[in-house]
């Protein structure tokens, strides 16, 4: 039945109209839309939703429908405060959330699929901001986007719940996990390969998807991942994270009786008041944690060890990562005012103090890091280049060491995207450069991605339509045979351990030139990072 709807679909489609394609899932019958080549199954729900006893518990299968199912528009948001400027999802207190999209090229050809998680912190974000068209034609991929539980709802531990003899406290995880079992049960009424999956995710999204290579529960259910500005981070260990939920519950007034059940009565509305935020310094933000079972080890020492689902890797950051941190700080002053000195030094000593804030991470600094970090990286005029070579040399630095890990065991493939004239979704603010800032890249793969509700639109001129054309063909590429270029070492050479390596390919206009890793270290000061213990 897929095949005749294509067929008719690809005829409207010339014409310019929407065709209706229906599909039947494992689950029930659903009805997308085909345009223009490629038809779109929006609004898919994967599991139950997570609501009322559900709450903080792994997700469960979805009750099936016998009806047909519109899927043309985007299921709801996941709860979650507006807290990254133009790049978020719409503040809501929806708990109702856990949906998927698919992206089909209309061909009878069978084809790789991409499962692709989105960014945020772990604290805000959405699919539907992912408009994967464009991606799914030109690189003949079935491209599924999917949204998972954000912040406590998704990653909240407390002794009541983890004693309840059911995997706990990595919830958003076992979503993207819940997705992964829809793909290899679904995929092919979509004309995917459920036996070529790969799981790629950027910021947040890429170290989820580092976070399922190491999972068990996700085993077998993908075949190559990419890790998109991230991928390595060290998380929580339980003893911090359930730390953390208790003083939440104490905030909450869940601290008698029946704890868990008082906590899964809480309005949702009343645990995004008490979440906070990066932004406000909230002091019960979560994100993963090392649960002993969904993720069974911090990911640096899975990586080490091969102690992780094999499989080719690919791995890249921005030029400028950190730029994008000091948009969404200068986008929230009230006069948008440029980065001083004094902010630089507070974000340092936020960032790399003895107790680092409140973040998803636990400390892993020694004392005399800020010192020596404000001494290496002295303000000279404007504040942002010592902030933006502070913060974007940490995310470098860490894939270069995740890469000497993962390389031991699988194919790796690294990259930095150089694009400093990338479209920004940010507004003009004074003394502001975005240049690479993190997730310039996304638009380039995802065409026409602009942040969120509240981003400006990005537009290219015709060489950044070329280079946009490149990444999708590597992206395409790698999911169909785990190599960007296809076949072959060049132009992008497979990574490899030695100061004179070619071993990192830079994403340029020119889509030719590399990088070695004694010149790629020395860019982003790796040998400074390597000596306050980056990687302990």
């Amino acid at each position: 039945m897929r095949k005749t709807a294509i067929m008719v679909a690809l005829l409207c489609g010339l014409a310019g109209s929407a065709q209706a394609v229906p599909v039947v899932t494992a689950d029930g019958p659903v009805e997308g839309v085909s345009k223009s080549g490629v038809s779109q199954f929006l609004g898919i729900p994967f599991a139950k939703p997570p609501v009322g006893d559900l709450r903080w518990r792994p997700p469960q299968p979805v009750a099936k429908w016998d009806s047909v199912r519109k899927s043309d528009k985007f299921g709801p948001t996941c709860a979650q405060v507006t807290t990254l400027g133009p790049f978020a999802g719409p503040a809501n207190s929806n708990e109702d959330c856990l949906y998927l999209n698919v992206f089909t090229p209309d061909t009878k050809e069978k084809l790789p699929v991409l499962v692709w998680i989105h960014g945020g912190g772990y604290v805000d974000g959405e699919s539907n901001d992912y408009d994967a068209t464009n991606l799914a034609k030109q690189g003949k991929l079935v491209v599924v986007t999917l949204n998972y539980r954000l912040n406590l709802f998704g990653f909240l531990a407390h002794p009541a719940l983890d004693a309840e003899h059911h995997p706990f406290g990595n919830y958003g995880i076992m979503d993207m996990q819940a997705a992964l079992r829809w793909v290899q049960r679904n995929i092919t009424s979509f004309g995917g390969d459920p036996d070529n999956v790969t799981l790629g995710g950027q910021s947040a999204g890429a170290g989820a998807a580092a976070a399922n290579v190491v999972s068990p529960g996700a085993k077998g259910l993908f075949h190559r991942a990419i890790f998109q500005s991230g991928g390595y981070t060290p998380v929580a260990p339980r003893s911090i994270s359930e730390d953390r939920g208790q003083k939440f519950a104490a905030a909450a007034g869940c601290t008698t009786g029946d704890v868990a059940k008082c906590l899964r009565a809480l309005p949702a509305a009343r645990i995004i008041a008490l979440a906070g935020t990066p932004s406000a310094n909230g002091p019960f933000i979560n994100g993963p944690m090392v649960d002993g079972k969904v993720i069974p080890e911090q990911m640096i020492d899975a990586f080490r060890s091969g102690r992780f689902s094999q499989m080719p890797i690919m791995i890249g950051t921005t030029k400028d990562e950190t730029n994008f941190n000091i948009g969404i700080a200068q986008y929230f002053r009230k006069d948008h005012s440029a980065t001083t000195a004094e902010q630089f030094s507070t974000y340092v000593k936020n960032t790399f103090g003895g107790n680092a804030g409140p973040g998803l991470s636990p400390p892993a600094y020694p004392a005399g890091t800020v010192n020596a970090i404000l001494a290496h990286y002295p303000v000279k005029g404007a504040a942002q280049p010592s902030w933006t070579s502070t913060g974007t040399d940490v995310v470098a630095c860490r894939g270069q060491y995740a890469a000497e890990a993962l390389s031991a065991h699988v194919p790796v493939y690294m990259y930095e995207f150089d694009d400093r004239t990338a479209p920004s979704y940010f507004p003009k603010m004074p003394g502001y450069q975005s240049l690479a800032y993190h997730t310039s890249d996304i638009p380039y793969v995802f065409t026409g991605y602009h942040g969120g509700p509240d981003g400006l639109p990005t537009t290219f001129n015709p060489i950044q339509a070329k280079l946009s054309g490149h990444l999708i063909d590597a992206w395409a590429s790698f999911a169909r045979d785990g190599n960007p270029n296809g076949q072959g070492d060049a132009p992008w050479p497979r990574w490899k351990k030695g100061a004179d390596a070619a071993a990192y390919f830079l994403q340029e206009n020119s889509w030719k030139a590399t990088q070695t890793n004694a010149k790629f270290a020395q860019q982003h000061q790796c040998g400074f990072w390597q000596s306050i213990l980056l990687y302990k």
